[in-house]
């Protein structure tokens, strides 16, 4: 599959969005994450590639490249988090297997100036529901460190089921170390995710409040509406 169905498309739910990474996310990409450097280091995949340090915008240039091409090529749904419009984060749909498995892992990560918000947990309800009833797949998993506490809060309040323990599945912050997997099917979010995690917030389950306004999505020609990192 050269393409698939659904992308590129840009997502929102009031102050929160998905659009695609595009190349001159580059310098914002780099500052954030030089900016959430200690933030972000215990849960980063060790990737020479992407530093953590401000250094030049070759090597945040060269993962846009790569990952715009697993797009094109159906394989990566690369997406930025914004909030009220500005860059928040990144969001990455990616390692989709299409066939009889049609499923993919989900992976975030989040400005520490947006933390607490419901950002990520909207992103990535907006994220789920386009795999589902957009693009098509089956399965959506998170695969998280057991410390991350903050991380697994994000998939635990939208309901993901916890499956079992990956030993040293990924090589984390310098060693192997062993994630968690969190998943769910379409048959668990019949009415959306989105529609589910409206319904948490509204009766005030994790105390915080809704961004306002409505979920639209959109892609080019049509009018809508809606690093792998924990």
């Amino acid at each position: 599959m050269n393409r698939m169905r659904g992308w590129p498309v840009s997502l929102s739910e009031g102050r929160v969005g998905l659009r695609p990474l595009r190349l001159r996310d580059a310098a914002a990409l780099r500052d954030s994450r030089a900016r959430n450097a200690e933030w972000l280091r215990p849960w980063e995949p060790t990737h020479p590639e992407m530093p953590l340090q401000n250094v030049g915008l070759t090597p945040y240039l060269a993962m846009a490249q790569a990952i715009r091409r697993e797009a094109r090529q159906g394989v990566a749904l690369p997406w930025v988090i914004t909030y009220e419009g500005r860059f928040a984060g990144q969001l990455t749909v990616g390692a989709i297997v299409w066939g009889s498995a049609r499923s993919a892992q989900v992976g975030y990560w989040i400005d520490s100036a947006c933390a607490g918000l419901g950002v990520t947990p909207t992103a990535v309800a907006l994220a789920v529901d386009h795999c589902f009833f957009t693009v098509g797949l089956h399965r959506v998993e998170a695969n998280i460190r057991p410390e991350n506490h903050k991380s697994r809060r994000v998939v635990e309040k939208l309901g993901f089921r916890e499956e079992g323990l990956r030993k040293r599945q990924l090589h984390i912050d310098g060693a192997w170390r062993d994630h968690l997997c969190f998943a769910l099917t379409v048959e668990d979010v019949p009415y959306g995710l989105l529609a589910q995690w409206r319904a948490v917030r509204a009766a005030g389950e994790d105390g915080t409040q809704l961004p306002g306004g409505g979920a639209r999505g959109t892609a080019p020609g049509a009018t809508g509406s809606r690093p792998e990192l924990t």
